[in-house]
């Protein structure tokens, strides 16, 4: 079994905020699978299990606040007797750009409280993360993670998710250090609208939708980007070296 939490804070105000995000993952993967509205609270935490793939899989919401997340992480671990290496914990990073993820098998809080709650609750920093990235903030750095993804951000923030969802699944699948290997290396295509940069005037939708050229002939991929991840209709995958996408039992 594997668990996977994702942090953010519980109420109405949060919904959508950058600190969420972690949360938005979460509502990913649960859609992907067909569990949207199956989840059950329990322990601080809003959980939702079933297999995905070849893996039976937990996907936790803690419920405490971010300051807290550990107790509720605690007791998830100890009712499911799993090991912290069988853990994932995925959170906001305002260091990393939005289109950037970091794959970790272990390290610090790096100032995030909620990791900082993990790792003094459990007494170790020997679990994996996935740092997610939303952006550099400004002068007040709370008004800035508890703020809403901006319209100009929209699309590329879906891409994000999809990307994130596709890198848990291959943490499942291969470990965090596979994983890290394909998904530390991957950003957003390089056609994707820059959050911030003007729209042309006219058809802007079709062009927040198209991100990447579609590959001739194969309407179901695009074309590789510069670490050679395409994107297919189950999400983002990496190339092999013969040109095919890599599976992983999907």
């Amino acid at each position: 079994m594997k668990i996977v939490v994702g942090l953010g804070n519980p109420g109405k105000q949060y919904d959508g905020t950058r600190h969420n995000v972690g949360w938005m993952v979460l509502d990913r993967i649960a859609e992907r699978a067909g569990w949207t509205g199956r989840g059950k609270t329990r322990d601080d935490a809003l959980a939702v299990r079933g297999r995905w793939g070849d893996t039976d899989l937990v996907l936790v919401k803690p419920l405490t606040y971010m300051n807290l997340s550990g107790l509720a992480v605690r007791k998830v671990l100890a009712r499911e007797h799993v090991p912290m290496a069988d853990l994932l914990v995925v959170v906001d990073d305002f260091a990393l750009p939005l289109g950037r993820l970091r794959l970790r098998e272990e390290g610090s809080a790096g100032g995030h409280n909620g990791l900082k709650s993990i790792i003094a609750e459990m007494g170790t920093q020997k679990f994996a993360r996935l740092r997610v990235g939303i952006g550099e903030p400004g002068q007040n750095v709370v008004d800035h993670v508890l703020s809403r993804f901006q319209a100009d951000e929209q699309a590329a923030l879906d891409r994000v998710l999809g990307a994130a969802a596709d890198a848990v699944e291959d943490w499942t699948e291969d470990g965090a250090a596979r994983a890290a290997n394909t998904w530390n290396a991957w950003s957003l295509p390089s056609a994707d609208p820059v959050p911030g940069a003007a729209l042309p005037v006219g058809g802007a939708p079709a062009a927040l939708g198209s991100g990447i050229a579609p590959v001739p002939g194969s309407p179901e991929r695009s074309a590789p980007d510069a670490n050679g991840v395409v994107r297919t209709k189950t999400g983002w995958r990496k190339l092999l070296p013969g040109g095919g996408p890599e599976e992983h039992g999907r």
